[in-house]
């Protein structure tokens, strides 16, 4: 009698056999990947030496519960050999960024850093950028942690050494000077109040400091304030008193500042009540910039000095590694290593017990700690606005909130936007906008009509999350015309809300309105000024009104910058041209009939009835 197989017992997977699969791996750089049994991705990593850094996952005592759930889950493990430290971290964070594995600990910080521009003219400008490095054409100095600081920098730059900030555009085109040389904040080159010797003297003072070589700035302008003295230059001596009282002053009010003129950065990871932070600190020049938190968002609880491990590799592929970096925890032993790698030179990562770095540290630590303060407050804040939000609406709960607006000027470059709160806060990743067509100009009720169809056919098809609830900027008629397409595709079980404005469009005047359903007519609401619920509805309708009036002038912009004739096919520049030059211009091509359009020499009696059909 044969036996009947368990069914099961067959169900139970085998356990992972990491022996085997040690005994495969190099003693070589590279990239591994933990898979779970349905063949996710739980992990990623990189290591200098692949068989070492997986062996230590398998060890009989974890010291990090996050990391030993891990391991009981993972069923298969899969390598990719690298040639260096550098090209396995680049692998491993490209892979992170991809595949977003569920215990990898991530930063999203997508926003690039200010920086302070200096042309490469003859009269250099000094400005704020953002953006890809030309060294071609300009130096940069920094990065900065905020427009603030660079704006700040810029300005103290003005007040010292008077160098032009205005563009090119600006600067070609001066016939005499502007206020900022009356207030003397510039010293005038559009118009050759300054000679490019004196001028290239304050640029390379002014690139001294921002260099952190105050001291020697201070000591050029002494000896040029006694030279000047001694020549009874006394109006050139009293600049270069100014320039000096300025400088100590900042010496004085920069009381975070090193002597060393050094560049470096502070990174701090802190973690309080179960939220961890990673504060990053920007010393340029020996002077403190400020510094910038950051929250990891890929691990709901993580380690401290995992997440300072995690930003350090993240961080540095994208951003310039300075000479030096001081932490509060020792990071993983092969991060110097890489970053020393991709750098080409020594990057010392340093724990300081003494002095202004330790000071430095001690500064950093006590901001990310306020930085956890102050997102538990803003955290509770929001809860507590969608808790308010659905009871006033009547609703179990309200994660994720879609509101939408529409824009136009009189009909023209009509667009209509979508925005999108989720979690705690407006997901810019996830904004929409339509360029609405194929209406009558001005017909909001049929815009919305097609931003409402174009959104949530995705949604009907199951391609997209629905949301908790849908906000209409506008009355009764934007409110029915949404409701109707949303009944259309079948999903007029989701909550929806009109945003209707007050009298005088006075904040906290707003009035909700409801659409009809088959359950029966609801009354308008009017939630009181002070409500938590209706600031959150202004917060999101306000964003929506933002992102669909800008993406509206943008296109009302492209429009009006192409003429109408390149959208017509089979015009190209020498017919536009030809037609321009007999009609002079679009209202005189508008005018002509047909036969007259055939009149010009490459205009055919096909495309002169094209050309009649489209302007009218």
């Amino acid at each position: 009698m044969s036996e009947v197989p368990d069914p099961s017992a067959a169900a139970v997977p085998e356990p992972f056999d990491h022996r085997t699969l040690l005994a495969t791996l190099p003693e070589l750089p590279g990239v591994y990947r933990m898979l779970d049994a349905a063949g996710n991705v739980l992990y990623v990593g990189k290591a200098k030496a692949l068989k070492k850094r997986v062996a230590s996952y398998f060890r009989e005592n974890h010291p990090s519960p996050r990391i030993a759930l891990m391991v009981q889950q993972i069923a298969r493990v899969e390598t990719t050999v690298t040639r260096s430290e550098a090209e396995a971290l680049l692998l491993e964070n490209n892979l992170i960024k991809g595949l977003n594995p569920r215990y990898n600990i991530l930063f999203r910080d997508d926003k690039s850093y200010p920086y302070i521009l200096m042309t490469k003219d003859e009269f250099p400008r000094i400005g704020y950028y953002r953006g890809s490095l030309d060294t071609k054409r300009a130096e940069y100095f920094g990065p900065y942690p905020s427009a603030v600081a660079v704006r700040e920098s810029v300005h103290l730059l003005q007040r010292m050494f008077r160098l032009r900030t205005c563009e090119d555009s600006v600067y070609s085109n001066r016939s005499r000077p502007c206020l900022l040389y009356q207030i003397k904040r510039c010293s005038g080159p559009c118009v050759d109040l300054i000679k490019p010797a004196a001028y290239a003297e304050d640029v390379q003072l002014a690139r001294m400091f921002l260099q952190g070589r105050q001291q020697e700035v201070i000591k050029r302008l002494t000896g040029a304030m006694e030279a000047a003295s001694a020549e009874l230059a006394f109006e050139q001596a009293a600049i270069y008193r100014d320039q000096i009282t300025s400088l100590r002053y900042v010496q004085e009010k920069q009381y975070v500042e090193s002597t060393r003129g050094e560049d470096l950065d502070v990174v701090v990871a802190v973690e309080e009540g179960g939220m961890v932070c990673v504060n990053l600190a920007m010393v340029r020049g020996g002077r403190h910039l400020g510094d910038r938190p950051h929250f990891p968002s890929g691990s709901a609880s993580c380690p401290p000095d995992e997440a300072l491990t995690a930003f350090l590799e993240q961080h540095y592929l994208d951003h310039p590694i300075p000479g030096k970096i001081l932490v509060n925890l020792p990071p993983d032993d092969e991060v110097a290593g890489a970053l020393a790698e991709l750098a080409a030179r020594p990057v010392p990562i340093v724990e300081p017990r003494q002095g202004m770095p330790r000071m430095w540290v001690e500064m950093a630590v006590s901001n990310a700690r306020l930085a956890i303060t102050a997102r538990r407050t803003t955290l509770s804040l929001q809860g507590k606005r969608q808790q308010a939000l659905a009871e006033a609406l009547g609703l179990e709960s309200i994660d994720r909130i879609e509101c939408f607006d529409i824009s136009h000027t009189q009909g023209e470059a009509t667009v209509a936007s979508c925005v999108v709160y989720a979690g705690n806060g407006m997901k810019k990743s996830e904004y929409r906008r339509f360029n609405i067509r194929d209406i009558t100009p001005g017909d909001d009720y049929a815009a919305m009509r097609q931003a409402v169809q174009r959104r949530y056919e995705k949604v009907a098809s199951g391609e997209s999350v629905a949301p908790d609830l849908i906000l209409i900027d506008g009355g009764k008629g934007q409110v029915a015309a949404a409701a109707a397409i949303m009944a259309e595709l079948g999903l007029a079980h989701l909550p929806m809300v009109g945003v209707a404005k007050g009298e005088e469009r006075k904040p906290g005047l707003e009035t909700l309105i409801f659409p009809e359903s088959a359950s029966g007519h609801r009354e308008p609401l009017q939630l009181p000024p002070e409500n938590p619920a209706l600031h959150l509805i202004q917060e999101v309708r306000d964003e929506a009104h933002r992102f669909a009036i800008s993406g509206h002038r943008a296109a009302r912009g492209k429009t009006r910058r192409t003429s109408r004739l390149e959208e017509i096919g089979g015009i190209g520049p020498k017919r536009r041209k030809a037609l321009i030059t007999h009609f002079g211009g679009l209202q005189g091509i508008a005018a002509a009939s047909v036969e007259q359009l055939a009149s010009i020499p490459g205009i055919s009696d096909e495309l002169a009835e094209k050309i009649y059909a489209a302007l009218h």
